[in-house]
């Protein structure tokens, strides 16, 4: 069968391809993808190229295929799961499988799956590390978007604190302590502000910081400070630009006792000395965003960290068990991903997008791999509707839904784009 797909040659060398796929074995998978939502973490593989952790060091003779958070189609099945899976399902994957010596993973490693693609075969690996997961919702969005949740899931669960006078390690956030989320309002950060809040742990005082008004106000829309307070939890959104001493008014929000979590999201010295300097007694500081950068550093209070017993801790990635909680979380309708969601694009938006994901202002950008469509912000379907009756259509339904994309937008969309 052919497919097309994104694949990476070296650094800032990605194309789009058409090319055949081998047959399937009798321990492999043939699947259809449908959507994949881009993540920082390949414009790091593509900046980086075989530098990169988990991407081969032959790319540059055996390309791979770049996405890792998709969802799609089983096709095919061979015959050692048949008794497991069926053409037919739908699925998602995680792709950190987490198998002992190798870092290896979907998106990153494989010449034959990635979520930049129309078509897939998903080896061994993945089904022998029960990496591939039966998704029964009606739109596909949320599955791709399970494995970023699965990411935020996993760093509020590696957190950790030690009660005094023991050594024991209790994992997770501080049920029903002070928590702050620092530069809080990107994709990643609206994901965790709403797990925070509607999780079974949560803490008593959600503090979520950044210093863009806009993207503040549209975090305080989309979760409420009287929403949260129905869920037990006071949040405050803060603008560190504008407060004269950052550390102090944030320490002050607390009674001068301090967080007992901080989570980084973005990998700024500043920031993370600042996260650093509201810690209190038994504090934690999750760095969950992930640099470029190899030789990226910040200071730390050593002094604190054998005296007030702060903690430091990072985590890349969630793992299966995460992506069920997201999956069953999103399903009770307890959490509501597609608030990440501010770009939809074709497959052939992909190379430019990936290379230039950092400079491309709003949240996650979502990719249907089977139509072929320019990258556009949600916000800006109303202006291109003056041009495209298709575009009007879906802005209408986009609208109507103030700006969060839904099953009725992908199913309109999968209905009338132009197929690739």
């Amino acid at each position: 069968m052919k497919t097309k797909a994104v694949r990476i040659y070296g650094k800032k060398d990605l194309r789009l391809e058409e090319f055949d796929l081998p047959d399937i074995k009798e321990d492999e998978i043939l699947a259809q993808v449908i959507s994949d939502s881009i993540c920082m973490s390949s414009h790091k593989a593509a900046i980086q190229g075989a530098d990169h952790k988990r991407v081969p060091d032959d790319i540059h003779i055996n390309p791979t295929m770049i996405g890792h958070e998709f969802s799609g189609i089983i096709i095919s099945v061979g015959k050692k799961w048949q008794n497991k899976f069926t053409p037919g399902q739908k699925f998602s994957i995680q792709p950190a499988m987490n198998q002992m010596g190798t870092l290896n993973a979907p998106g990153y490693s494989y010449r034959f799956i990635g979520g930049d693609a129309t078509h897939v075969v998903i080896p061994a690996i993945v089904m022998e590390a029960d990496c591939l997961l039966p998704y029964d919702g009606d739109a596909f969005f949320p599955a791709s978007l399970s494995e970023p949740m699965s990411c935020i899931i996993g760093a509020f669960h590696a957190s950790y604190h030690v009660p005094p006078g023991t050594y024991n390690h209790e994992m997770g956030i501080r049920n029903g302590g002070k928590m702050a989320i620092l530069a809080g309002v990107g994709p990643m950060g609206l994901g965790a502000i709403d797990y925070a809040i509607h999780q079974e742990r949560k803490p008593s005082l959600l503090v979520v910081t950044d210093i863009d008004d806009s993207r503040l106000a549209r975090a305080a829309s989309l979760f409420t400070p009287k929403d949260a307070e129905k869920e037990g939890v006071k949040l405050l959104y803060v603008n560190t630009a504008m407060v004269d001493e950052p550390v102090k008014y944030l320490r002050s929000l607390t009674n001068g006792s301090g967080f007992d979590d901080v989570l980084i999201f973005a990998p700024v010295k500043q920031v993370v000395e600042q996260g650093d300097a509201i810690l209190g007694f038994d504090g934690c500081l999750n760095f969950f965003a992930g640099p470029t950068n190899p030789e990226f550093r910040a200071e730390f209070n050593f002094y604190n960290v054998h005296y007030a017993f702060t903690h430091i801790v990072g985590t890349s990635g969630g793992n299966t068990d995460d992506m069920r909680e997201s999956l069953k979380l999103m399903s009770e309708g307890r959490i509501n991903p597609a608030v990440m969601i501010t770009h939809v694009g074709g497959l052939d938006s992909v190379v430019e997008t990936t290379l230039n994901l950092p400079q491309i202002p709003g949240g996650k950008k979502l990719i249907y791999t089977n139509i072929s469509m320019p990258l556009v912000s949600l916000y800006q379907l109303g202006e291109l509707s003056k041009q495209d009756p298709f575009y009007k259509d879906l802005h209408d339904i986009v609208s109507r839904n103030e700006y969060i994309w839904s099953l009725e937008a992908e199913q309109y969309l999968l209905a009338n784009a132009r197929p690739i």
